[in-house]
């Protein structure tokens, strides 16, 4: 005779621990049944609830003149303009993309996508940011491979283009890769929607595609870690369909802009549950659905499969009873199915019935509340070994031409490009500067203003350093932007972890939020939307911690856009900033000494502050032909993409008496920005620098054929561009 398994087992099966079924039998005054179970699985997962983060997510400032949605709705979004507003999103869908790769990179850009619309906001634009093992490895290329095309097939048939991004390998990330994606949309502020189930008496519809298994126990999947048995997990990978989602996005916007909806919420994580019980208790109200009346994609599915679904392309509307006609008439007209499945109630109760069978009721405020915990922190032993270097010790190379080619064929430094050549070129009309360029900018005709937007985040920083990688990531994006000719506006963040249960984690954990918060305060740009991934871990350990900063910023004159090419010969070329003996933590070290340790690149954030407004005040005074950040591979490497972007070369003849040949090229010593002028604007860009009271050194000139860098590097600009172009195609492609 079988044993019976109790209700207790049950829920440590779907994530559960005994303390939280404890606490949810006191909430309940009773014991709940298995649909039950399932709803607080989904709610209470650290995906969905933040359960392990949310004290500390309260550290970073989210408020100031620039917000217009703060934290706390499906998306954040702060001003463009006085009627017009950018929202953005970022989102991780990692575990899922390890398993199944192309279906999950892209139902992770289709779900940020619809974080965009839910808001009233027509999408514009996507961003990547992604984390792979070594490209050596067979798994890792084919998920690259198929992570890339998911990525942009799925934009591409929404009809958006993928416009910037960045990618970073490292055996950090083997068999867990990190696959962020980042959104950005334009919103008429008269058109904002909120997920809100108000009015009661109000009528509930589900929207967009019919519901299935697949992605059932999604949210708890992506909160628990990755082991052997993962791969066979494909049921927890929701899959999108981009027709659906194309005609989805233009119904949801036309609804909205005639004003025919009270509410809206799109279903991702937990589906359903997560849907009506978020949008129910923002608003203070309950609502009643009835699962027979969910369209569906399978027969025989039980009421936990139908509440914990993620199929893709859905999305919860709040109507008043009088406008359901117009509005199911112009779901219609799109070809989008439609069901009314309840109503909003004002006993603030999730209430499921099956027809006239009750299957589940839960107060909306036990589910969307939840547990709160801070973890234990400890100091990782591993650091003070890791940060010590003989620096002395390590052999001098050869020769550095090599060295330069061989960071530039390097594949977290070398050009993207095979990824970025799968967008469709029809969709990228509006796009202002080239690929590669240190962010995306896209023109916004009506406003006639680009928005720009990048992603950025060091995990080897954070990894030897938490607080400071944690600042240097919100730097180094606010850097690009300036680059371009953008004022920062607003960041969203994805934050990407091992185990918070791992003191060690969670040390890194606080750390990392404590460095964002400072720098994000330092530099007014609120954290608006964001996501927290934990748990990403595979056999060997846990991944680097790697904090993903997405930061939007505003180009009011699009003749001020610049690029990071060099444009003409004879240009003068500038270091704004300085160099210095700085190699720890350097793709240098990792590349070509096979060490990833040292001490990260310091910042100090007064310096990069005032770097960055003089370059942003020469750029807006048209003083600037190019810009270019030094970041990963330093102040060589950036020299080196400056060359290949513009397709010309440089002489460059600069001191230093007091750095180390390896550190002068190859350090990784932020605040610096390497510019190009014509040689009529080099007194005014001294007067802006004396302004600003930033160092500058005048450092050479832009010349045709090579990169030549005092008597230490001497090479075709040919030869740069294709180590740096050629390295990705070469290995992905055999």
């Amino acid at each position: 005779m079988e044993k019976e398994i109790t209700n207790l087992e049950i829920a440590q099966k779907i994530g559960i621990s005994p303390q939280e079924y404890k606490q949810i039998t006191e909430l309940l005054k009773r014991e709940p049944n298995y649909t039950e179970l399932g709803l607080f699985s989904a709610m209470w997962s650290e995906h969905c609830s933040y359960k392990n983060s949310k004290k500390l997510l309260r550290l970073l400032p989210k408020e100031g003149d620039k917000v217009f949605v703060g934290a706390g709705e499906n998306s954040g979004a702060v001003f463009l303009t006085p009627g017009y507003a950018i929202v953005f999103k970022i989102e991780s869908h990692n575990h899922p993309s390890a398993v199944a790769p192309y279906e999950a990179s892209a139902t992770g850009g289709g779900g940020c996508i619809r974080d965009i619309f839910t808001m009233g906001a027509r999408p514009l634009f996507l961003l990547s940011s992604l984390r792979f093992g070594s490209l050596t490895d067979e798994r890792t290329k084919f998920l690259f491979k198929e992570v890339g095309r998911g990525f942009t097939d799925y934009a591409n048939a929404v009809g958006l283009p993928a416009l910037a991004g960045e990618v970073y390998f490292d055996e950090s990330y083997q068999g867990n890769p990190l696959v962020n994606a980042m959104v950005v949309g334009i919103l008429k502020k008269d058109n904002l929607v909120k997920a809100r189930a108000e009015g009661i008496g109000n009528e509930v519809i589900i929207v967009g595609g019919p519901t299935g298994r697949d992605g059932v126990e999604g949210a708890s999947f992506a909160s628990s870690g990755l082991d052997e048995s993962s791969q066979a997990k494909t049921g927890a990978v929701a899959i999108g369909d981009p027709q659906i989602g194309k005609r989805l996005i233009e119904a949801c916007l036309e609804v909205i802009e005639k004003k025919l909806i009270v509410g809206m919420q799109d279903m991702g994580a937990a589906g359903l549950v997560c849907s009506t019980s978020e949008t129910a208790y923002k608003a203070g109200t309950g609502i009643e659905i009835d699962i027979s009346l969910v369209p569906r994609k399978e027969e025989g599915m039980t009421p936990y499969e139908v509440m914990l679904s993620e199929s893709q392309e859905r999305m919860l509307l709040i109507v008043k009873p009088e406008n359901t006609e117009e509005v199911k008439s112009i779901l219609k007209k799109w070809d989008i199915d439609s069901s009314v499945i309840g109503k909003v109630t004002a006993d603030g109760i999730l209430r499921v019935k099956e027809y006239s069978n009750v299957v589940a009721q839960v107060p909306v405020r036990f589910l969307a509340e939840g547990p709160e915990y801070k973890r234990e922190t400890k100091k990782p032993e591993y650091l003070e070994k890791e940060r010590i270097v003989d620096f002395k010790g390590l052999k001098e190379p050869q020769g550095y031409n090599e060295v330069l080619i061989k960071l530039l064929s390097s594949t977290t430094i070398a050009s993207k490009e095979w990824i970025a050549k799968k967008v469709d070129p029809k969709l990228i009309k509006n796009s202002c500067l080239p690929f590669g360029s240190d962010a995306g900018v896209y023109y916004v005709p009506q406003l006639n203003k680009a928005i720009a937007a990048t992603v950025d985040g060091n995990g080897l920083y954070c990894y030897l350093d938490p607080l400071t990688g944690g600042k240097i990531a919100v730097a180094e994006a606010a850097r690009n932007l300036v680059c371009c000719g953008a004022e920062p506006r607003g960041v969203t963040d994805g934050l990407n972890f091992g185990s918070p249960y791992n003191p060690q984690v969670y040390w890194q954990f606080e750390n990392v939020i404590h460095g964002i918060a400072a720098a994000a305060k330092f530099f007014d740009v609120p954290v608006v939307s964001g996501n927290v991934s934990f748990n990403n871990e595979n056999p060997k350990g846990a991944i680097f911690p790697t904090p993903i900063i997405g930061m939007v910023g505003v180009i009011d004159d699009l003749k001020t856009a610049t690029s990071c090419g060099f444009k003409k010969e004879n240009d003068l070329i500038f270091l704004i900033g300085e160099n210095k003996e700085e190699l720890g933590a350097s793709q240098y070290l990792s590349i070509i000494h096979n060490l990833k340790k040292g001490s990260p690149p310091q910042l100090d954030l007064e310096q990069e502050r005032n770097v960055q407004l003089s370059v942003l005040t020469m750029i807006k005074a048209g003083l600037v032909s190019s810009a270019h950040d030094c970041s990963e591979g330093g102040f060589a490497v950036a020299l080196a993409e400056s060359c290949i972007s513009g397709n010309l070369g440089a002489q460059i003849k600069v001191s230093h008496d007091n750095i180390s040949n390896a550190a002068f090229l190859f350090g990784e010593t932020q605040s610096r920005i390497i510019i190009s002028v014509s040689e009529g604007n080099k007194e005014k860009i001294e007067q802006v620098c004396a302004k600003f009271n930033v160092k500058h050194t005048l450092i050479g000139k832009v010349r045709a054929d090579n990169l030549k860098i005092n008597e230490l590097i001497n090479v075709r600009v040919a030869d740069l561009t294709d180590a740096y172009k050629q390295a990705i195609p070469k290995i992905v492609e055999g």
